[in-house]
């Protein structure tokens, strides 16, 4: 078994930043996509922002311009680096990694609030 570790939230003022890790560990390999998804409280859980393998990225246009998602294919890591942060921003962001084999791993999830 393999389990996704996260790191990085906290509490942090409008307009700051916040860089989240999400390492994977055990037995997960041949990582294809990356991800970060948030859930704020009352909501569903949506996309922030997607990597491949490849380093093609996806953003939800409500991060757009302000998160930029990264990874590490050797240490198994994806990064998310928060720029610009607003009170709607204030979630639980989790991490999801696709292997070859369509095998799906969630992380426990870090919070992030931003007060205003």
């Amino acid at each position: 078994q393999g389990q996704l570790v996260e790191s990085g939230g906290g509490l942090v003022q409008a307009g700051g930043s916040l860089r989240l890790s999400c390492a994977a560990s055990g037995s997960i390999f041949s990582i294809n996509t990356m991800g970060w998804y948030r859930q704020a409280p009352g909501k569903q859980r949506e996309l922030a922002a997607t990597i491949t393998r490849g380093g093609s990225t996806n953003y939800a246009d409500s991060v757009k311009g302000r998160f930029t998602i990264s990874r590490d294919n050797g240490k198994r890591t994806v990064y998310l680096q928060m720029n610009s942060l607003k009170p709607e921003d204030t979630a639980a962001y989790y991490c999801k990694m696709t292997t070859a084999s369509n095998r799906d791993f969630w992380g426990q999830g870090t919070q992030v609030t931003v007060s205003s």
